[in-house]
């Protein structure tokens, strides 16, 4: 599944061939993670990435009185959900149309009363010129928030802070049976060389009404000076109501019963998914307390596991969808989007002080593991794998409170190192809590670990 910067670098000069890293395993336990998405629905927007053609990206309206029923998913939404769109604009093979694409987010209240929208929080940022692809070490701190590479990576370290970008208002009201612009935000690709760019976005809303909602693209229109200007809501209205798919539209998925860890296609999702947040208490079983490793030992937990990535925890994390267009995901792969909220209570059963390493780590894809254990390279193979910020929250060794933003870039098979290292004195309970929403432009699966440093 290729992501952006994939794209990125496939337009510009191909690398020269790395060495052939060495394979390492780590035997140890994998565990699937306590906890269960929310039942908070998701507008996914990510069919197709690359947009080179006006249309419907996705469109949960009814389908009667449309041009194109197919494309329209009859879906409400009312109370609390999110909005997720990822999509790209790319002019490489017809350079001299270096016309602006605008992704348009429109809005109908179907009721005899207004419809209020709250904007809880809010992020939505284009790579050039907002978050360029940019080189950075595998883990430096972040608590400024001002580090970030790829507009996925900076819209997720916004909403992790709770942000409601500037620009966004408090509140949407929507006339009984009229529509309104969520959003009507442009990805330019002139003066870019190559012309290449992307935009990632992510709401979390509150709607007092049902409303219906589709993510449209449109190329801007010209003024009689030459100039550009963002299409107009009736612009807008008259493309989701006469127009088809945008496209092109990318490859249909493999049947979920034919995954495999080598030889899969995901597909791209265009659908309504449920689960906006995983909140899990990580414990040993009966018990209020995680009774950390054996000394010299680890076990870990997995971060968004999937179909044919399941690290072994016999879990797939992924979200379900609720209705989504023929030829798309099946799941929500990589639940793009999606925050985890993790608690660890760790326990030191022994009679000895203890030292513990927390770490994020992003191992080699396995499903079901012949022995137990993580596969890293050594050196991690060059594909940036995960690209953005976590939190971590522990009383120091002092038992004085901290709060740690980490931004993490790590490659296929890269260790990572500790977001954390406590000294837990024997019978000593220590919590510390990890959160961090699942940025695009990421490659699932991820490993939470935990690990006991060898005291001889």
């Amino acid at each position: 599944m290729l992501n952006f910067i994939s794209y990125l670098l496939l337009a510009q000069a191909a690398p020269s061939p790395a060495s052939e890293p060495q394979e390492i395993f780590i035997p140890q336990q994998t565990r699937p993670l306590p906890g269960h998405l929310d039942a908070i629905p998701v507008f996914n927007s990510n069919n197709p990435e690359v947009v080179q053609s006006e249309g419907i990206l996705l469109s949960t309206f009814p389908p009667q009185g449309k041009k194109a029923p197919s494309a329209h998913l009859n879906f409400l939404w009312k109370g609390r959900f999110d909005l997720f769109s990822h999509h790209i604009a790319r002019a490489i093979e017809t350079p001299n149309d270096l016309r602006t694409l605008y992704l348009g987010v429109i809005v109908y209240n179907p009721s005899d009363r207004p419809a209020t929208i709250n904007i809880l929080q809010a992020a939505s940022y284009v790579s050039q010129p907002d978050a360029p692809f940019l080189k950075l070490p595998p883990i430096q701190p972040n608590n400024s928030g001002n580090i970030y590479a790829g507009p996925g990576d900076r819209v997720m370290n916004d909403v992790l802070r709770g942000k409601r970008q500037s620009g966004w208002p408090a509140q949407l009201v929507i006339p009984p049976k009229q529509s309104r612009m969520l959003m009507n935000h442009p990805i330019p690709v002139r003066p870019l060389k190559p012309p290449l760019n992307g935009r990632s976005t992510l709401l979390r809303l509150y709607s007092d009404s049902p409303v219906y909602m589709a993510n449209l693209a449109m190329f801007a229109k010209p003024n009689p000076d030459a100039t550009e200007r963002a299409p107009t809501l009736k612009e807008w209205e008259n493309l989701l109501e006469n127009g088809d798919f945008a496209g092109p539209r990318e490859p249909a998925p493999s049947p979920p019963n034919n995954l495999t860890a080598t030889a899969e296609i995901y597909g791209r999702v265009a659908a309504v998914a449920v689960g906006s947040r995983w909140q899990a208490q990580v414990t040993d079983s009966n018990s209020s307390y995680l009774t950390i490793p054996a000394s010299g030992q680890a076990f870990s937990y997995g971060l968004s596991t999937l179909l044919a990535g399941k690290m072994g925890t016999g879990q797939n994390q992924t979200a379900k969808l609720a209705v989504r267009y023929p030829g798309t995901a099946y799941e929500a792969h990589g639940n793009y989007g999606i925050e985890y909220n993790i608690s660890l209570p760790l326990i030191n059963n022994t009679a000895k002080p203890q030292t513990v390493n927390v770490l994020f780590q992003t191992p080699i894809k396995e499903d079901d593991l012949s022995k137990p254990g993580l596969r890293f390279f050594s050196p991690p193979q060059p594909s940036v794998f995960f690209r953005g910020t976590v939190r971590i929250r522990y009383n120091d060794d002092n038992g004085l409170p901290k709060t740690q933003y980490w931004h993490l870039v790590q490659q296929r098979g890269q260790m990572g190192e500790p977001l954390a290292q406590l000294k837990i004195s024997p019978g000593q309970l220590r919590m510390v809590k990890l959160d961090f929403l699942y940025p695009p432009d990421a490659t699932p699966p991820q490993m939470l670990t935990i690990q006991t440093l060898d005291q001889k």
